[in-house]
């Protein structure tokens, strides 16, 4: 039996206080925000059923879920929509990507507007999207000149935004010079020994960088953004850029733990130097394009990714698709396919199945309802703990 508030105290020991009251206080709003803050849990109880356990093996995000998708400024200065977190990365069997995403669309299927009937059929939509890509055996790319429906429409969007406007939605002004926001909304104030800090290791980067004084800090702060991830280290720094003050830069120093898939995997994992190296490793295979100035790190012992900051707004706004439901099938079916590319674009890699297992598995329609069946025995787990965490949050903290 697992402690389903225990099994959460024990996995956020040690984060920053501020920013665990963050995540706390959002998993109490909904199931899926619950779904987006317990990955680890997610894990613990996943069903040993033999549509998860028999699969391919490919290296997996280990967090898909419906805001796990995003555009970003690639290292082309191109902007990509693409899976955009790989904290949880693992060589693992490809449905546990799958069945992560399945059990998002169906846990949010409330905050999406759409009933159960239509939830389950925006899951076949994904299912058989990413089945004929994996099929055909060619990896993709999804840009402002192949998307369609509403992800063309966000890119359409981003294709138009200035710089400067950028910047004065997340700095302020002071003569010449910006600082960060530190309202509590988007970032925190630092202290002066983590500004020193971040400070410091940038500029020791920047030595080895074709272009030092790009990377010249111009200020630092505590970075509000997601929801699992909330009160890890990490931090949001302005820095000089192309030149202040309209053309300074934002990037995304961001601490890099564990993944939680590990303690439940049999598969042997390739070492990584650290695990910021697993993290960008991972990501330069299954994304298309990287992102711009994608880089592991390390601060002290501590490894880091740094990589320029994808606003958490830049995602697909799916509560717009105005009672269409054909709009929502086409952000599943991009959403699908760019699954099965990133796992083809990675076949072959430390130990990943090799693309002819993955186009065999795409044609074969075996193991795409138990695989629904699984996802919807996730999602109904979840919900149960999240109104065990619910209930538990409104009564007040549990005393050890």
């Amino acid at each position: 039996m697992i402690d389903v508030i225990q099994c959460i105290q024990d996995y956020n020991a040690g984060r920053d206080p501020d920013r665990l009251a963050m995540k706390l206080q959002k998993m109490r709003a909904n199931a899926f925000l619950f779904l987006r803050g317990t990955c680890h849990l997610f894990y613990q109880r996943l069903p040993a059923n033999s549509v998860l356990t028999r699969a391919p093996t490919t290296w997996v995000c280990g967090d898909l879920h419906l805001e796990n998708f995003g555009s970003y400024k690639g290292d082309t200065r191109l902007v990509y929509f693409d899976i955009n977190d790989f904290d949880e990365t693992a060589l693992a069997p490809c449905t546990w990507d799958i069945v992560r995403f399945l059990s998002s669309v169906l846990v949010g299927a409330h905050s999406l507007g759409v009933n159960r009937h239509e939830a389950i059929a925006l899951c076949s939509v994904f299912i058989d999207a990413y089945a004929g890509a994996l099929a055909e055996g060619k990896a993709r790319w999804v840009e402002r000149q192949t998307a369609g429906g509403m992800v063309k429409e966000l890119l359409d969007t981003l294709e138009g935004r200035q710089r400067k406007a950028y910047l004065d939605g997340r700095t302020e002004r002071k003569g010449r010079k910006r600082v960060l926001r530190t309202g509590g909304k988007k970032a925190l104030p630092v202290t002066d020994e983590q500004r020193e800090r971040v400070v410091s290791f940038l500029a020791k980067f920047a030595e080895k960088q074709p272009d030092p004084k790009f990377f010249r800090v111009l200020d630092v702060a505590r970075r509000i953004a997601g929801t699992g991830s909330l009160g890890l280290d990490r931090y949001v720094i302005l820095v000089e850029g192309k030149g202040s003050p309209d053309r300074n830069y934002l990037l995304d120093l961001k601490e890099a733990l564990p993944s939680s898939l590990i303690p439940h995997l049999k598969k042997k994992q390739p070492h990584w130097k650290t695990e910021a190296h697993r993290v960008v490793g991972v990501m330069q295979r299954m994304q298309a394009v990287s992102m711009a100035f994608l880089h592991p790190v390390t601060i002290g012992n501590t490894p880091f990714v740094l990589r320029g900051l994808a606003p958490s707004e830049d995602r697909v706004a799916l509560s717009a698709w105005n009672k269409r439901l054909r709009r929502l099938q086409g952000v599943m079916k991009a959403m699908g396919e760019i699954l099965a590319w990133g796992q083809l674009r990675s076949s072959g890699r430390d130990g990943s199945a090799i693309a002819d297992e993955l186009i065999a598995y795409g044609k074969d329609i075996g193991w795409r309802k138990p695989l629904l069946a699984a996802a919807e025995f996730c999602s109904e787990q979840v919900e149960q703990d999240w109104r065990i965490y619910a209930q538990q949050f409104d009564d007040g903290p549990r005393r050890s």
